[in-house]
């Protein structure tokens, strides 16, 4: 399996599929990982020797060593990704994925903050911006705008300074296939902002910066990754508070406003889900709280 097949298909990726840099990454390290299976199986087969039978071994050799459905169905939607398209390009006759199924993955409920919770995280952060720091003040906002959005930390990272709408309290977040979408924020978000970009940003900006508005130390656009450490270090500092990144604070969000009487539509809007269904787990996890109040608090329960 040649090498220049995979940055073709990687190039199909990017202009004319526009998926994101995570997609086409988690997509080619699959892929390698099916070729490397199929040397290792049954040298010498080329791309044309590719069966329906071989492709379900190697799922199932990935099942039996450990993969996560979540990881079993991305590495499905991959294979028939890749084969749909090579087949389009005439490199093999049939597309043996055809009746490749994509295994649905389980949906367990998201953890969530308590709001009393997610509000010690926000004093959290606040403490440490209160000298002045730049990277301090830089964390604040991470933390304060995932939270007052509910946005994709791939999402916050990729914001330029144009995208902020200070005046009217509202970001223009490029989402999922680059679909772009208007997001609200509150005040304590602005206050954020507004020291960052006063006090914060001018200490870490670079030729590098570009139009940026989150910045890592050396200047560069702020990586998802640090992101992610920033809301773990973060939350780890409140007291009896779950383990999360940057999606367990979307979640949170998306709880929270639910909680608080927002419309599920809306709901969908503000996090970008392409289907209602995706956003209509929040409401079971409010259910699940609402049944906790009461198995804990009624008299007959």
């Amino acid at each position: 399996m040649q090498a220049g097949l995979l940055d073709e298909y990687a190039e199909h990726l990017c202009l004319e599929r526009g998926r994101s840099e995570h997609t086409r990454r988690a997509y080619l390290t699959d892929l390698r990982l099916l070729f490397g299976f199929i040397e290792q199986r049954a040298p010498g087969v080329g791309l044309d020797g590719l069966s329906l039978p071989m492709l379900r071994s190697w799922l199932a050799a990935q099942a039996a060593a450990g993969a996560a459905r979540t990881t079993l169905a991305r590495r499905t939607a991959a294979v028939k990704s890749f084969t749909a398209w090579a087949t389009r390009c005439g490199l093999i006759p049939a597309d043996p994925a055809v009746r490749l199924h994509i295994p649905k993955a389980r949906r367990s409920l998201p953890a969530v903050l308590r709001e009393d919770q997610a509000a010690a995280a926000m004093v959290a952060a606040d403490l440490g911006a209160q000298q002045g720091d730049p990277l301090a003040l830089r964390d604040r906002l991470v933390v304060e705008m995932l939270y007052a959005t509910g946005i994709r930390v791939s999402e916050l990272c990729g914001l330029d300074i144009d995208d902020v709408d200070t005046g009217r309290r509202v970001l223009r977040v490029l989402g999922k296939g680059n679909k772009q979408r208007t997001v609200p924020f509150g005040n304590p978000a602005l206050v954020a902002l507004g020291a960052w970009l006063r006090d914060g940003r001018p200490a870490l900006v670079t030729a590098a910066s570009g139009p940026a508005l989150l910045l890592g130390t050396r200047g560069g656009r702020l990586d998802p990754r640090q992101a992610r450490t920033i809301v773990h270090q973060t939350i780890a500092a409140v007291p009896d508070a779950p383990d999360m990144g940057p999606h367990g604070l979307r979640h949170s969000a998306a709880t929270h406003l639910l909680e608080g009487g927002a419309d599920l539509r809306v709901v969908q809007e503000i996090l970008g889900h392409s289907t209602l269904a995706t956003t209509q787990l929040y409401t079971h996890v409010t259910v699940a709280r609402l049944r906790a109040v009461h198995d804990q608090a009624h008299p007959r329960a």
